[in-house]
């Protein structure tokens, strides 16, 4: 039998969007759904999607890896598309201060956030962050996560930025999940250049960027564009000099104060405009136009007790959204996906095909691999999810539960829950 053949049958139903780019505005809330449905996987390429006794007259079971779904829910597999889970250390104790009212920049005044996390990550081994990594990998996987992005941007030295791509590298190769890259050295400022930004951007593009670039150790370049971190000059920039490397672009935008990230990710066509809780009514507007993806991080801003994003606004208006969890180790230290699922269809009033669609296609558009992943039809990845219940509608309805029982990748089992 061929590794990545299989037959998955007896769904309840089958639930997925159609197609290979972002859906935008009210194509959000349009889902394809296959009654008592089958999805036949070769060599880890979906081939047929129909009903199962449809399947069944037309493929030998005996040539496949036979999944009988016991009458439950099938999904795509879940897009991840903005975390940061390659760090050393933690930071439990700035997460005390917030309670107790401190602000995110604040904190980050005082010594604290990113620039804590990035001395622990300088001094950890590129041992230490594999298995760091894999385990929070593991956790993803049980959450239904299929592909993931992963961001540097905690060594903000030459050093230290390519260590954390390299790690990521090598658990692309040999974790189940795929891995997205993305160099985010302007995440911060280091002490070493305290009051030198302009130096350190120049660092950064002459130095470290084409590194990055020659040793094809990303796919995507980042910027923290934020007041007090990096300008819109600065983020135009670097980034302007990462498309000339071959480079796809991602921002951090608008997430503290309305700077202008979600106007300059549009002027700049990038694939995507991250954070966005304080993206102007123009910038929503820009975004829609030049078909930029807007990926809301739901999870951040819960932690944070910041507004949530515009999620509806954005929608209505045109928009493509995208939900992620920004795992990292201080605003966000969660890769809960049924939070992040809650918070989006309870707090933001998205409808729960709006919330599937942002964090199955839209989410694979976000990390430019939307005509590979992200649906169940022919020709993508076998990537998908076999819920615990009959319905997909029990996503938000089981709140903050982990409902996934079965996860496959690339037409391979490679997760089951306990006694599913």
């Amino acid at each position: 039998m061929v590794k990545g053949n299989m037959i998955i049958k007896n769904a309840s139903e089958i639930v997925t969007s159609i197609g290979k780019t972002a859906k935008f505005g009210a194509e959000m809330q349009e889902l394809k759904r296959i009654e008592n449905g089958a999805v036949v996987v070769e060599e880890g390429v979906i081939k047929e999607v129909n009903n199962t006794s449809e399947i069944l007259k037309k493929y030998d079971e005996s040539k496949y890896e036979v999944i009988d779904a016991g009458g439950k829910s099938i999904l795509p597999g879940f897009v991840d598309s903005h975390t940061h889970f390659i760090f050393g250390g933690y930071r439990e104790e700035e997460f005390s201060w917030r309670l107790r009212g401190d602000s995110y920049m604040d904190i980050m005044n005082r010594g604290g956030g990113i620039v804590n996390t990035v001395r622990d990550t300088r001094n950890a081994s590129k041992e230490c962050l594999f298995e760091l990594g894999k385990k929070r990998l593991d956790s993803m996987l049980e959450f239904g996560v299929t592909t993931v992005e992963g961001k540097s941007g905690y060594g903000l030295d030459y050093r230290t930025e390519l260590k954390q791509l390299e790690v990521m590298k090598e658990l692309d190769c040999e974790h189940a999940i795929d891995i997205v890259r993305t160099f985010l050295g302007a995440h911060a400022v280091p002490n070493e250049y305290k009051g030198s930004t302009d130096m350190y951007i120049e660092f950064l593009i002459n130095e470290v960027l084409p590194v990055v670039a020659k040793k094809n150790l990303a796919e995507f370049c980042d910027v923290f564009c934020e007041e007090g971190v990096f300008s819109i000059e600065e983020s135009r920039k670097l980034l302007l000099k990462a498309k000339e490397f071959g480079m796809k672009l991602k921002l951090h935008a608008d997430e503290i104060v309305e700077l202008g990230g979600s106007e300059l990710a549009s002027e700049l066509k990038a694939v995507s405009a991250d954070h966005l809780l304080h993206a102007s009514d123009k910038g929503i507007e820009d975004m829609a136009k030049n078909r930029v993806v807007s990926t809301l991080l739901p999870t951040t801003a819960f932690c944070l007790k910041e507004p949530f994003a515009r999620a509806r606004y954005m929608i209505d208006n045109g928009c493509a959204v995208a939900l992620a969890t920004d795992f990292n180790p201080g605003s966000g230290f969660t890769n809960s996906i049924p939070l992040m699922f809650a918070l989006a269809s309870i707090y933001m009033n998205m409808t729960i095909e709006e919330t599937i669609v942002a964090m199955t296609l839209n989410g694979a558009a976000a990390v430019g691999r939307a005509d590979s992943i992200g649906t169940i039809e022919p020709g993508k990845k076998g990537d998908m999810i076999i819920l615990d219940y009959n319905s997909y509608k029990f996503l938000p309805y089981h709140t903050g539960v982990n409902i996934v029982g079965k996860v496959i990748k690339n037409g391979v089992l490679v997760h089951q829950k306990q006694n599913f």
